[in-house]
């Protein structure tokens, strides 16, 4: 006989909540695509899914949500209208929702919001208003505006009716794929994992299955992490991370439970691991992912996620600012060995750079960008320095350069 399931307890949201939720979200949201990836399934020895939300409405699952927390409004309520703060993917989604259920929306977002995001707030009809710098004082911000008009306050997060529309994904995700045996999310204040990871322990423990729930954060603003830790929610401070979309300094209270009585492991991935998830994703699978929506693959490729079955990683979002797409594109290729910058002190003699070139040439990189200066700060009286960006195509090539050039006397020093 196999071993009993252990009980599950129920925090927050029943599974026919979720399935109500899931009824109601259907009038806003597409269902999005669900993408076998051959190449991380060759990382991870399992099949991969990609559950492509970067291509939902308004660029995020938000919209799951804020549309079912305000399809659940009452008609007093809705004449009110509705506030949020937000950066980005939150604001959109509530703006997309209010104007489906033709409820006014006000928006805080501070005031160095990328223009993108910005517009399309807009472009969804919403009033946007921009007050503090970041996120934290563009909510306090909107909490002032809900006392003193009686605007209904949409949470982004810390919601029963928000964290049933997000776990509506999770039932999507079923009927796509019926055998999945673990799914990895990505984690900020925790709504979107906490309504997947419920649902979905929940209808698997109705067929007397288990289902293995993987979250992601990015190492320099992981709350869940500390937070487990503790044994409570406990507010963090954020270094800066290339996915604020999940930059939270403090877990949601009924998140925080749920996530605690139904995840099963919790892990971080660094800048570069997500820059290099982003590029694969971009070259492989032909997607374009904001920071926050790639953590989960990242995780796969750092080896993070191991003997887990027929696998989805969810890419929760894809609104990334053009801007910092070529940041982040940069930052992947140099993770990945690709780009290589170095600095070499030359003498200060006619022909020195020429020779540098013809070396980088016969190990079959290509010079991208060069600085010589006389001004370098290491640069002797005699000498003048060159800095290079090369093109490589991973980590055996960077070697064979770097070889070839100490071969010929030099000591080139890679620029991190």
């Amino acid at each position: 006989m196999p071993d009993a399931l252990p009980e599950l307890v129920i925090t927050g949201p029943t599974l026919a909540d979720f399935e109500d939720a899931r009824a109601r979200v259907s009038e806003a949201i597409a269902v999005t695509p669900m993408e076998s990836s051959r190449f991380l399934a060759e990382v991870l020895g399992s099949p991969v899914y990609l559950k492509c939300e970067n291509l939902q409405r308004t660029g995020s699952y938000k919209i799951r949500g804020a549309y079912n927390r305000m399809s659940l409004l009452s008609e007093e309520e809705k004449t009110r209208g509705v506030v949020a703060a937000s950066a980005g993917n939150h604001a959109q989604g509530v703006a997309l929702a209010a104007r489906q259920l033709g409820i006014s929306a006000t928006i805080f977002m501070p005031v160095g919001v990328a223009l993108p995001k910005l517009q399309a707030t807009r472009d969804y009809g919403a009033e946007v208003v921009l007050r503090g710098h970041n996120v934290d004082e563009s909510l306090r911000a909107a909490a002032e505006f809900a006392a003193s008009t009686g605007a209904v306050f949409i949470p982004p997060f810390d919601h029963p009716d928000v964290v049933a529309g997000q776990g509506t994904l999770g039932l999507e995700m079923l009927d796509q794929v019926p055998d999945l045996q673990t799914v990895i999310v990505p984690i900020g204040g925790g709504g979107l994992i906490s309504g997947v990871a419920s649902a979905l322990k929940q209808k698997f423990a109705a067929e007397g299955r288990t289902v293995r729930i993987i979250g992601v954060q990015a190492s320099n603003a992981a709350a869940y992490v500390t937070s487990l830790r503790n044994g409570a929610a406990t507010e963090i401070p954020i270094a800066f991370t290339i996915a604020d979309g999940i930059a939270v300094r403090k877990p949601g209270a009924l998140n925080f439970e749920i996530i605690r009585e139904s995840v099963d492991e919790i892990v971080t991935v660094t800048d570069d691991d997500i820059a290099r998830a982003m590029l694969v994703l971009l070259e492989r699978a032909k997607l374009v992912v904001e920071p926050a929506g790639a953590v989960s693959v990242a995780a796969i490729l750092t080896g993070q996620v191991k003997d887990s079955g027929t696998t989805v990683a969810i890419l929760s979002g894809g609104n990334l600012d053009p801007m910092i797409m070529e940041r982040v594109i940069s930052r992947g290729l140099a993770a990945s060995d690709r780009y290589l910058k170095l600095r070499v002190m030359l003498p200060d003699r006619p022909g020195q750079l020429a020779r540098v070139a013809e070396l980088i040439s016969e190990a079959n990189a290509n010079v991208i960008e060069v600085l010589h200066t006389r001004h370098g700060r290491n640069a002797l009286i005699s000498q003048v320095e060159l800095e290079l960006s090369i093109e490589t195509r991973g980590p055996e090539h960077v070697q064979r350069v770097l070889t070839h050039l100490i071969e010929a006397g030099y000591e080139p020093r890679i620029d991190i």
